[in-house]
């Protein structure tokens, strides 16, 4: 069934379908990143640390329908659970569209392409490191290493990582 177009600027999460509301993932693979909080702020942080059924290649998960099974931490995002995730990306379609913002240009949605996110620079891929290659005890090492590469490549004038 092919999508209404612009349906996002005229349903509410909660009136989407199951293929509009899946059509909204612009597949940054932001999400996919792990995260870690720092214990005494409670500040959420991305790490340089990408799940290891990101298909960088293809900016999609390897296993989508399976992946509940795979990785049982892996979030269903649901209308109410979008409400209530403040550490869901700044250009996440679904935060944008429940704080009643637009869609960004470079979205799949507008711009018809799957690779204008890449070429916005807001997808992981090229940036991040599978977690298959670095072991749970390293993921604060590797993410303070990729932090301080981003700051160097700010200071540099290169594109930033996550």
């Amino acid at each position: 069934m092919a999508l209404d177009p612009g349906f996002w600027r005229r349903k509410r999460l909660e009136e989407m379908t199951s293929e509009e509301w899946e059509a909204l993932c612009d597949g940054c693979g932001l999400c996919c990143l792990h995260k870690l909080e720092d214990i005494d702020t409670g500040e959420i942080v991305y790490t340089g640390i990408v799940c290891r059924h990101y298909d960088q290649a293809r900016a999609r998960c390897t296993c989508y329908a399976e992946r509940h099974e795979k990785v049982p931490d892996c979030l269903v995002l649901t209308p109410e659970r979008v409400a209530r995730l403040h550490w869901l990306p700044e250009t996440c379609a679904y935060r944008l569209l429940h704080e009643g913002r637009p869609l960004p240009s470079w979205h799949p949605l507008r711009s018809g392409r799957r690779d204008s996110v890449a070429e916005a620079g807001v997808a992981v891929a090229g940036k991040v490191v599978s977690e298959a290659d670095v072991h749970p005890q390293d993921w604060a090492q590797a993410w303070l290493t990729a932090r301080e590469a981003d700051e160097a490549d700010n200071r540099d004038g290169k594109d930033a990582a996550p």
